[in-house]
């Protein structure tokens, strides 16, 4: 499966991880990226404050580049999935707002090839696939998955999950050997820009996710966008110093958990670049030891093999000078 990869300006900067780690994934289920070439931004959640057209022709242009390649957009942000499912929506039910986009960027655009998200993709690849290669259980982890505003809704084109109560993530986690747990959290807006911007709104819709996600008895959250895990990460020192008790949960994105599963090294899956670290955690469920793959002719080091072929090797102490595994 081919699909121009657009990263969005997120991943290369405070979703970094989000984007290595969807990288050194993808191959290994049988995906292509190739990242799109002259791609620009989405206008994501600012645009569309400013003018509507605008907001729909910016996330249009890098569709119609991949329509030319014919290749679908291959996307992991939310936000940027959303405003690009909101413009491939305005060309299959307007023709004057086609006409109008057209216009704006110069180009044809049918919107003939539907943009897909990560997420979605690796759905599509087959959860039977994701099980054949596994290396490594994630056994004994308790996960809260998080889709937030964006991954379900609106449901005139985000139509892929449930909006209430969606299942994606949850699978993926299930697949992977660890545990989804049910709670009441796992839609509700972390804020979005509101936390830095009024963080007296925005923070305590951050704390709320924080406080049921632990009380699902979860050891971490995990999720597919930029924002989200930003908010859920970044914010967790400041609001367990206000609420009088540390909030200590992991925020992973779903590609990183599939990473470890698949027996990736950690810095392959940027695991070291959050701002509540995983390495404990992971450490204490005995997540962390690799297994030693024998060398599959023609075949990249890092592509997985049966378990019954593979051997359990020691992964250095994340305790150690060198502040963990490589």
């Amino acid at each position: 499966m081919k699909y121009a990869y657009y990263p969005g300006c997120s991943l290369s900067g405070t979703g970094l991880e989000y984007n290595i780690s969807t990288q050194a994934v993808a191959p290994l289920l049988g995906i292509e990226l190739c990242e799109l070439p002259d791609w620009s931004c989405c206008g994501a959640s600012s645009a569309h404050l400013q003018d509507h057209t605008l907001a729909l022709a910016l996330p249009a242009r890098n569709a119609a580049l991949g329509e030319e390649q014919g290749l679908s957009l291959a996307i992991p942000c939310a936000a940027c999935l959303s405003r690009s499912k909101a413009a491939e929506h305005a060309v299959k039910t307007s023709e004057d707002m086609r006409a109008q986009i057209e216009s704006l960027i110069d180009r044809p655009y049918q919107a003939t090839y539907p943009v897909k998200s990560i997420l979605e993709i690796f759905i599509d690849a087959g959860l039977d696939t994701l099980k054949e290669n596994i290396i490594k259980p994630l056994t004994g982890l308790k996960v809260a998955s998080y889709y937030g505003c964006l991954q379900a809704r609106p449901t005139d084109f985000m139509d892929v999950d449930d909006p209430e109560n969606p299942q994606t993530i949850d699978t993926i986690v299930a697949a992977l050997g660890a545990e989804p747990v049910s709670w009441s959290h796992k839609t509700e807006c972390c804020g979005n820009s509101h936390p830095i911007a009024y963080p007296e709104v925005g923070g305590p819709l951050v704390n709320r996710i924080l406080e049921q996600a632990e009380k699902s008895g979860a050891d971490c959250i995990v999720c597919a966008c930029p924002m989200c895990l930003g908010n859920l990460d970044m914010r967790q020192k400041a609001l367990g110093k206000k609420r009088g008790r540390p909030f200590n949960l992991p925020v992973f994105y779903f590609t990183q958990l599939m990473g470890l599963a698949l027996n990736l090294r950690p810095k392959k899956l940027g695991l070291k670049k959050h701002f509540i670290s995983p390495i404990p955690l992971l450490s204490k469920k005995d997540l962390l030891k690799r297994i030693k793959i024998k060398k599959v002719k023609n075949k990249p080091a890092d592509t997985p093999v049966p378990a019954s072929e593979s051997t359990e090797t020691p992964t250095p102490n994340p305790d150690n000078k060198k502040g963990g595994p490589a």
